[in-house]
């Protein structure tokens, strides 16, 4: 299935459905569909051509989801360049995709005129002023498909605390599986309200507009938690049923009387981009008691790796959970071999979700997808220290993912059961961690199938 199918299934199914709210603007799914097709038909008559990079340079705007599908329907790839990224950045990444398109705003108009002259293969500027003379007079109907679903769909750029940010390549189906498996274990329907005050640029804050727009139901768009008093105003007001968060959303959250607020249609909140620690897990459940707290634990590079189904909360909170449907996981040792129950070693990620690769980056590719007898291996980020050795455990930089190298190994998935056990003394082992410099120093453990994280820690800035 293509990405931008979701869109087009449900404008068939449900054309008058609220498909956007953003601002004042309310976008139902037909004309998020026609808007969509309109743009994509500008962009191939400017010249986009099949697999060329689409760079949305926007806020969290009813706009950019336009873009977002217009893209994808006229064969490109998109990027969505974070709002707040300065000119600087912004040539840096333009360049590294050899973005041949932009679609802009006029407040970060300025920012990209300040690059021009350095962005040699951008060719197609357009301006959000300028959408509705831009599609006028185009055919309200997609674009003839060309792509199928292992084709290129997003470029993703990491943060870059590991070096120069890189961007991951999510291909059609990469993208959609990670939705599908998302939206099962949430049990998202077209019923569904979420808010979105997550950038479109993180993949986090991107895939709530996926899987609402796959399901059908409603995604609100909103620029961050500056003002969190309007924010759970427009949550009553919406019904919003779902609420993506990060700690520090939460930890303002909790600051609040939430109990000013009728927020009887909440049915779950959701914790990602960060550990959710332990006395945010406990106040969250106490704030919100009729509320489900999904904590989930994932990477860019796959985007999801597991959830603590709800239930589990109170009693493992500090358990990255389970892995997500159509997915394998599993701890392998030092010698490469799989661990057994209660073993500490390196997380391998299985799975249809997992990115396609670094963006022209094949050395860094081959180094975290690299073909096993089962699937590649997942590598970490540093090199083992020789404080790792004697505590016969491996630390994680970051987690990367891996990939099997056969196309027929990709299309076996297993899910496994929840049993997770705790393993003591990861404090101590931590505070080491960080004192030798690890910026995320995590500990897994595998127990009877599941997958444990047992805690994380980040050096000081």
């Amino acid at each position: 299935m293509l990405v931008d199918e979701f869109l087009e299934r449900t404008a068939a199914r449900d054309p008058d459905k609220t498909a956007v709210v953003a601002g004042n603007r309310r976008v139902t799914y037909g004309e998020l569909e026609r808007e969509s097709n309109q743009l994509a038909h500008a962009l191939l008559d400017r010249g986009l051509e099949r697999y060329d990079r689409v760079a949305i340079f926007l806020d969290n705007c009813w706009e950019a989801a336009v873009a977002i599908f217009a893209t994808l329907k006229a064969g490109g790839v998109f990027t969505v360049v974070n709002a707040t990224t300065k000119s600087d950045r912004l040539a840096t990444v333009l360049n590294d995709c050899r973005a041949t398109a932009i679609i802009v705003d006029p407040i970060r108009k300025p920012r990209l005129d300040d690059v021009a002259d350095r962005v040699a293969h951008l060719r197609i500027t357009i301006g959000t002023l300028e959408l509705g003379e831009v599609c006028a007079g185009q055919p309200a109907a997609r674009p003839r498909a060309r792509n199928i679903d292992v084709d290129l769909a997003a470029l993703t750029y990491t943060s870059g605390s590991t070096g120069g940010p890189k961007a991951v390549m999510m291909t059609h189906l990469g993208m959609a599986s990670a939705a599908s498996s998302i939206i099962e274990y949430l049990h998202n329907t077209a019923d569904d309200v979420v808010l979105d005050v997550l950038p479109l640029s993180f993949g986090y804050g991107l895939y709530q507009l996926l899987m609402m727009v796959k399901v059908g139901g409603t995604v609100v768009l909103e620029n961050g938690f500056s003002y969190p008093h309007r924010v759970l105003e427009l949550m009553a007001r919406e019904g919003v049923t779902g609420f993506p968060v990060v700690p520090t959303i939460t930890a303002i959250l909790l600051q609040m009387d939430v109990r000013k607020y009728q927020l009887p249609s909440l049915r779950y909140i959701t914790n990602a981009g960060a550990a959710l620690p332990i006395a945010q897990a406990r106040a969250l459940r106490a704030a919100f008691p009729s509320t489900c707290i999904f904590a989930m634990y994932g990477q860019t590079e796959c985007t999801r790796v597991a959830y603590l189904p709800p239930e589990q909360l109170d009693e493992r909170p500090t358990s990255c959970g389970v892995p997500i449907p159509n997915e394998e996981v599993w701890i392998v040792g030092e010698d490469g071999q799989e661990v057994p129950p209660g073993g500490i070693g390196e997380l391998v990620v299985r799975g249809s979700h997992v990115m396609a690769g670094y963006w022209e980056r094949p050395e860094q590719t081959a180094r975290v997808l690299r073909p096993g007898a089962r699937v590649a291996f997942l590598e970490v980020a540093q090199p083992r220290s020789a404080l790792v050795r004697p505590l016969h455990a491996l630390y994680f930089n970051r987690v990367v993912p891996a990939l099997g190298g056969l196309i027929s190994d990709r299309r076996a998935y297993q899910y496994l059961p929840a049993s997770v056990a705790y393993l003591p003394d990861s404090a101590t082992m931590l505070r080491m961690l960080g004192d030798a410099g690890f910026r995320d120093a995590t500990r897994f453990a595998l127990s009877r199938g599941a997958v444990q994280l047992l805690t994380a820690t980040r050096r000081a800035a």
